[in-house]
């Protein structure tokens, strides 16, 4: 078997201390989620650095084991490919565009929400006092209280995990090689990378958009595919330099001599 890549194993380390700490203490892994994960920005918990610490982060063995898995098959040969700095700077920008996607797309649910509970009687000064203290009068009825649940949902459930980046790393392998044959676990049979990653990434939309998941719950879906985004978007920038590099290396080949 090849040995890992250096970059891909620092971060399969750096992932599984941190797992492996949060597992063993419990009060270590509930600091790491208040400080690391990343939180709605308008939780008082919200930091700057979160939009990186939180790709250290994950929520159980499952989450861990499927996001190292994903790093192991595909960044080795992108870290092979591209080297260990442009490896890490795709890495890293994957994931902070996928945590700034994630909290955008939070913020403007919270805000349809809040208008919503607005629009039934509730102030902005009551609202917020619910969620800070979960304490305050509320006017009957279940769609009120449904709303206010999804409302919570946003403003006290923290994101964590490296899957923005993973997604990130997906796309690019696809680009690179792809008829590459892949496998999904509800597909009998492998699929190229060029038709597995777009299927894959409609699923997300999907279950973004509708709520319903084929994963199940508590998967931050727009996350995924922001990680998706910046990594396509990366390709595209770096595959239109790589051309012109190449025609000014041409250029200057047949530029006669004096």
């Amino acid at each position: 078997m090849n040995r890992l890549s250096p970059a891909v194993l620092g971060l399969v380390i750096v992932n599984a201390a941190a797992f492996v700490v949060g597992m063993v203490m419990p009060e270590a892994r509930a600091w790491l989620v208040e400080h690391g994960a990343i939180w709605f920005t308008g939780n008082p918990h919200f930091a700057l650095w979160q939009v990186v610490t939180y790709m250290f982060l994950h929520g159980g063995a499952g989450h861990i084991l499927f996001n190292m898995f994903g790093l192991v098959s595909f960044g080795g040969l992108l870290e092979r490919q591209w080297g260990t700095r442009r490896f890490l700077i795709f890495y890293f920008l994957c994931g902070v565009g996928a945590a700034l996607v994630h909290n955008a797309v939070n913020a403007y649910q919270f805000g349809v929400l809040q208008e919503r509970l607005i629009a039934q009687g509730l102030t902005p000064d009551a609202i917020r006092s619910l969620l800070e203290t979960g304490r305050g009068t509320l006017p009957p009825g279940a769609e009120i209280k449904a709303t206010l649940v999804e409302l919570y949902r946003i403003y006290a459930g923290p994101m964590l995990g490296a899957s923005g980046a993973i997604y990130g790393i997906l796309v690019a392998f696809g680009l690179l090689y792809p008829n590459a044959k892949l496998a999904l676990m509800f597909l009998p049979v492998p699929i190229a990378a060029k038709f597995f990653i777009p299927i894959l990434l409609a699923l997300d939309l999907l279950s973004g958009v509708t709520g319903f998941s084929l994963f199940g719950g508590g998967i931050a879906h727009f996350a995924h595919l922001g990680g998706a985004l910046i990594g396509f978007i990366l390709m595209l920038v770096w595959r239109r330099q790589a051309q012109r590099d190449q025609a000014r290396r041409e250029a200057e080949g047949f530029r006669p001599s004096t």
